[in-house]
């Protein structure tokens, strides 16, 4: 298959998804009730520019993380995500790699829960998708690329997050990380990514090594995170991860106790973080 086919595509298969469709507002009159480029770019996390280029067959070569962004949000079944890989000369991830597919019901999950805090990410605590609520809680990560949208490469060698740690728990939650991510490179050991981005944790961190070299192995479990939020403060919440049958991906929930002080500034969050999508 040649770029420009791929391009055709892409073109195709956003003018049938709707910005509703997508979890995105609706804004000003529109000629086709597709996603528009730069909405495909918002989604997708690429630029618009790269989205252009593709579409008019004047980018070649997508990388594998391009083809999974664009499948992710244009919302394609697996057949039609392997078409697009192959359409790109590219192999459709296997069995042997850590798994990044969302299925329907997780989107149809998100779209039901568009006023709370919700992310999914893959074994290896790779960001795939966040609702703008999270995003507005934890900060935005749409700009986020690499090893950047990895909750283990921020936590040891990337900016500080929003969660406040005291120093044992900060230690206690970096022991629960390493353990949990060497739990899934022993599931996916064929995984080159997986291996890179161990690698390079290694290479950045000191902690992360150590901590690498102690063998650990375990399951990273969620329960409760204080949030300092800039624009309300402190938050306490409730933090669950649930498990997507037949998958490995991990759907991680914020939430507050009805009725108290934390719900009113979780509220408050959302409101601010929807004013925001919408300027």
């Amino acid at each position: 298959m040649t770029t420009t086919e791929f391009g055709r595509t892409v073109r195709r298969w956003r003018d049938r998804v709707s910005p509703e469709s997508a979890g995105l507002p609706a804004r000003g009159p529109r000629r086709a009730a597709g996603l528009r480029r730069e909405e495909l770019a918002l989604l997708a996390g690429i630029s618009v520019d790269y989205v252009t280029r593709l579409e008019q067959g004047r980018a070649a070569n997508p990388s594998p993380q391009v083809v999974e962004a664009l499948a992710r949000a244009l919302r394609l079944p697996l057949e039609e995500r392997a078409y697009l890989y192959r359409q790109a000369g590219l192999v459709p991830p296997g069995p042997d790699t850590v798994p990044s597919y969302i299925p329907p019901s997780v989107h149809r999950l998100l779209d039901r829960l568009a006023g709370t805090p919700v992310a999914v990410f893959d074994a290896a605590w790779t960001l795939l998708l966040a609702n703008q609520p999270y995003a507005a809680l934890m900060g935005d990560p749409s700009d986020w690329r690499g090893h950047e949208r990895n909750s283990v490469w921020r936590t040891f060698a990337g900016p500080r997050g929003r969660a406040r740690q005291s120093p044992p728990e900060r230690r206690a939650f970096e022991e629960a990380l390493v353990a949990d991510l060497r739990h899934t490179v022993g599931r996916y050991p064929a995984d080159r990514r997986l291996r890179r981005l161990v690698e390079d944790l290694c290479a950045h961190s000191e902690r992360f090594a150590e901590l690498w070299e102690s063998g650990i192995v375990g399951r990273h479990e969620v329960a409760r995170k204080t949030i300092d939020h800039p624009a309300v403060g402190p938050l306490d919440l409730d933090c669950d991860v649930l498990s997507v049958a037949g998958s490995d991906l991990r759907v991680m929930v914020y939430s507050a106790e009805p009725g108290t002080p934390d719900a009113e500034r979780l509220a408050l969050v959302t409101v601010l973080g929807t004013q925001s999508l919408v300027d």
